[in-house]
């Protein structure tokens, strides 16, 4: 597994993002507020976390749900998942909605989302006037049964 320094800025009074598990791929990152935001059913709103980071050249930062917070309170991320890009240097917000039916009410401190670190690779298209045949071929949703 491979391993990298992010340089980063805090200015939340909350610890930095952490993985909670030695195998965890995401690391939990907490709501930066000054007051609660009460989320309406369907309502989404732009959550601060306090958090600056200067990311490597071939680097992104994923912002993705919390499957627990997801599972049972209905809070989810609208763009999920949300990249920073490495040239970036504005705070990172996450946008939450709230799915359920009920007011969901996010405090300072609240992990709000999960960031996940990874590489990516950048494509250069070629054009031309024919595909290679597959088995699937032009196959779209569902075409190959409900099973």
């Amino acid at each position: 597994m491979e391993r990298i320094k992010i340089k980063v800025i805090n200015r939340s009074n909350n610890p930095l993002p952490e993985y909670e598990t030695p195998s965890a791929a995401g690391m939990d990152v907490r709501a930066r507020l000054s007051e609660p935001v009460v989320l309406k059913p369907l309502q989404r709103a732009l959550i601060p976390t306090g958090l600056f980071i200067e990311l490597p050249h071939g680097y992104e930062c994923q912002m993705r749900p919390r499957s627990g917070l997801a599972l049972r309170s209905g809070i989810s991320l609208v763009n999920t998942p949300g990249t920073v890009d490495s040239d970036y240097r504005g705070e990172i917000g996450a946008i939450v909605i709230n799915l359920s039916d009920t007011d969901f009410t996010i405090n300072d401190g609240d992990r709000i989302c999960q960031m996940v670190i990874t590489t990516y690779t950048r494509a250069e298209w070629e054009p031309v006037e024919r595909l290679d045949k597959t088995v699937r071929g032009d196959g779209a949703f569902g075409h190959t049964g409900i099973d």
